[in-house]
């Protein structure tokens, strides 16, 4: 009778001839998380310098409401210091905004030049691993053909 060759076996054999190598998977992920704490901490500056203009928004908004609130002599004076609240409520409003717009701009700008980074290293990372890929699956190769 025939022997059944042993499938099992030539596959194991087959793997084996072809190593796998995690230290380019390590490397992603390693870059993966150096980028994602980088993004975090643009964010995070972003949202401190946004609560910071927030509070000194609404300090302003409140010295003024408090300005405004006080009794007043003459019925006039009430009409003024309404027109001068939302006079200064609008050159306060008009700063903060663009306040607001400079913090994003610089987010922007600083996501830019982080994705920018990645993208080289990312480019580099996968060039230096096809590389070695193609070494080791060469050299395996021949190490297959040898025998």
């Amino acid at each position: 009778m025939t022997k059944t060759p042993d499938m099992t076996a030539m596959l194991k054999d087959v793997m084996g001839a072809f190593p796998v190598d995690t230290s380019a998977m390590e490397g992603a992920f390693k870059t993966s998380a150096s980028l994602n704490e980088k993004l975090s901490g643009v964010a995070l500056n972003a949202v401190e310098k946004s609560t910071e203009i927030s509070t000194k928004w609404t300090k302003e908004t409140v010295a003024k409401m408090t300005e405004m609130s006080k009794a007043k002599a003459e019925p006039a004076d009430y009409a003024k210091a309404m027109t001068d609240f939302a006079s200064a409520s609008a050159e306060s409003a008009a700063e903060h905004m663009a306040a607001f717009a400079e913090i994003a701009k610089k987010v922007q700008m600083d996501t830019v030049e982080l994705m920018m980074a990645a993208g080289k290293d990312a480019q580099e990372e996968a060039t230096a691993a096809v590389k070695k890929a193609s070494n080791d699956v060469q050299a395996a190769a021949k190490k297959a053909t040898s025998k």
